[in-house]
């Protein structure tokens, strides 16, 4: 497998490089195009080789045109107006994908599709995911550049002295993705799950039999495509899987997570693509079952995406300067930059989450308790030489006292099938929005500091009166929902609540739509896909699935080994049951009131009664675990 090529880089798309080295590798027998679209999905076509071949020049020119009904581009390409054109982008890293349960004859190698990331665009406009996160880090850089220029306040604290000095701004970004591992059609022992969850026995712990293989497998091709892969490990979630006498994995179901280096924003968006896909095809190559939702077994630790951002200056000089990290780190947590940064997204957020949160799925994800982030709320550590630790905060300073250039800011919501591309630009532009805000005040970094500290009720120059945003306690154990509802305001439980946060605080549209980035058609398009997407699963999908659990929710106790409390715990499951499934002459069940709302489009209260669907299936299912724990 030596011979086989996987990548081909930025200095080498020409026609005549190309030729030269598609012509070495006859096992590369077609081309993709990877447009994104809205919803996140990317595109994957097959066009043989001899017709990007015949004209390189117009096809790297031109692209091709398809057909905008297969992409999520709601209220763009519409049915009388769909074409739309795939551009090819190259600027970008083309990697090779190769099918290796498809060999060449001729040459005994995988065949293989050169993958070409490309933009989507419609009436000559760049309308996809890819487009809009190129706009931002080009937005931002040129953003950042002017501040420090207009505003040359902003660099006392760093190591630099005048704008002159810099070459240019540099935008650094990486995700770490988490997913589930099984063997197909094993079902999930819940107990056992949230038993080894809670004694922590499989967190980092050593991976066995082929999990092993496959888990190394990953990393070694991510290495030959490029990706730089920095370590990959158990997670918290999982059992321990059983070797059969041969030697075979069974009953495997872990949880994972790969990490690797950092790069552009959008390169890491266009890696963790590509990562997902090496997972999956090694994975399923052996066997094994692999999910990227964010919540797949209720009750017991979901995946998430941890999104890592920072922003630096490369002087004349080549010297590079965290635009994150003070002087002195043991006398300020951050910079202005830092604090201009933190707050933008925090004051924000409410705009940005539906591009972070956009599913059912990810909404499961975020419950409290779970180490998922439900409050806006940061910390930055008790001391300026000890960094915070606190995990149950959605935005994290991460600060190395040794490493300056390590001093980052991570966003803990985001989930696997979160759209990176729209988390990141979403980010960098609200970011941006309180750089500036942050600039046009001439504050001192200790005021800044104190700004984001400022109590309940307490006026700021930029964050809202009736909101806390710093709090360096767990605010998951130290307070109650209430309380943490009072501080950080409450956070939205259905895709519906959160979409409808772009019009409720439309006021603040303003920080994704600075530049022209997220454009009025670019967020409609995607409330209303994600809107769209939500009511048809919940119509169709998710009471589906509560019907099936209720029906096997069974009797299991008889008159002959009954007692009393048997029949009391079962009784209280069938009064749930029948609530939510049955419908009787003088009232409609819970699921048909649902259902009914929905096609009525009043979606808000279709979101109201989803909660509490919610709410019921995970009593039903819980006093039914302990109906059965008494049955003989």
């Amino acid at each position: 497998m030596q011979s086989l090529l996987y990548v081909i880089k930025k200095h080498n798309h020409n026609e005549k490089d190309l030729k030269e080295i598609l012509s070495q590798h006859e096992n590369i027998r077609f081309v993709s195009l990877m447009g994104v679209d809205l919803g996140g999905n990317a595109i994957d076509e097959k066009i043989p080789m001899e017709v990007f071949l015949d004209d390189i020049t117009s096809f790297l020119s031109s692209g091709i045109q398809t057909d905008g009904s297969s992409v999520e581009l709601y209220n763009i390409a519409t049915l009388n107006n769909a074409k739309v054109d795939l551009m090819p982008d190259n600027d970008a890293i083309w990697y090779i994908d190769y099918n290796m349960e498809n060999i060449c004859n001729k040459c005994n190698l995988p065949i293989g599709t050169l993958k070409i990331p490309a933009f989507l665009l419609h009436e000559g406009k760049r309308v996809c995911s890819r487009g809009i996160l190129k706009k931002s880090e080009q937005y931002i850089k040129d953003s950042v550049l002017e501040i420090i220029s207009k505003y040359p306040h902003m660099i006392e604290d760093l190591e630099i002295n005048t704008v002159d000095e810099i070459e240019s701004i540099n935008l650094t970004a990486a995700t770490e993705l988490e997913f589930w591992v099984n063997t197909p059609e094993d079902k999930a022992d819940l107990e056992a799950l949230h038993v080894s969850q809670s004694l922590k026995e499989q967190y980092w712990k050593r991976t066995r039999g082929i999990i092993r293989t496959c888990l190394e497998n990953s990393l070694i091709i991510l290495q030959n495509l490029g990706v730089d892969p920095e370590m990959a490990h158990k997670e918290v979630g999982g059992i321990t899987s059983s070797i059969s006498v041969d030697g075979k994995t069974n009953h495997a179901m872990e949880q994972l997570e790969i990490d690797w280096k950092y790069s552009t924003p959008l390169q890491c968006a266009d890696n963790e693509l590509l990562v997902r896909e090496v997972i999956e095809d090694v994975f399923s190559r052996n066997g094994l079952e692999v999910t990227f939702k964010a919540k797949p077994l209720d009750g017991v630790a979901g995946s998430g995406e941890h999104t890592h951002f920072g922003i630096s200056a490369k002087l004349k000089n080549g010297k590079i300067v965290n635009l994150f990290s003070p002087r002195d780190m043991t006398s300020n947590y951050t910079t202005k930059f830092g604090y201009g940064a933190l707050m933008g997204i925090l004051r924000n957020y409410e705009i940005l989450n539906p591009f972070v949160t956009s599913s059912n799925d990810g909404f499961n994800r975020l419950v409290p308790g779970f180490e998922a982030p439900v409050c806006i709320v940061t910390s930055l550590g008790h001391t300026y030489e000890l960094p915070s630790r606190n995990r149950s905060i959605l935005v994290g300073l991460i600060r190395d006292l040794n490493s300056p250039l390590a001093t980052r800011f991570e966003l803990r919501s985001p989930n696997p099938l979160s759209n990176t591309y729209l988390v990141i630009a979403g980010s960098y532009q609200t970011m941006l929005h309180g750089i500036k805000a942050v600039a046009q005040s001439k504050l001192d970094i200790k005021n800044l500091e104190k700004e984001l500290s400022k109590d309940l009720g307490e006026d700021g120059f930029y964050l809202e009166k009736d909101r806390m945003y710093r709090d360096e306690n767990d605010v998951f154990e130290d307070y109650n929902e209430a309380e943490r509802n009072e501080r950080f305001a409450i956070p939205p439980a259905t895709v519906y609540e959160n979409m409808m946060n772009l019009e409720i605080q439309k006021h603040k549209l303003e920080a994704l739509t600075q530049g022209d980035v997220f454009t009025d058609k670019i967020i409609n398009s995607f409330k209303t896909g994600a809107i769209d997407k939500w009511k048809k699963e919940l119509k169709n999908r998710i009471i589906q699935d509560n019907i099936d659990i209720i029906r096997s929710l069974k009797k299991l106790h008889s008159k002959d080994d009954m007692d009393v409390l048997d029949e009391v715990m079962y009784n209280e499951i069938n009064e749930i049951k029948h609530y939510l499934m049955k419908d009787t002459m003088h009232s409609k069940s819970l699921f048909t009131r649902i259902r009914e709302a929905i096609e009525l489009g009043d979606y808000n209260t279709a979101s109201n009664l989803q909660i509490e669907m919610k709410n019921k299936m995970k009593n039903v299912q819980q006093l039914y675990i302990q109906y059965q724990k008494n049955i003989f």
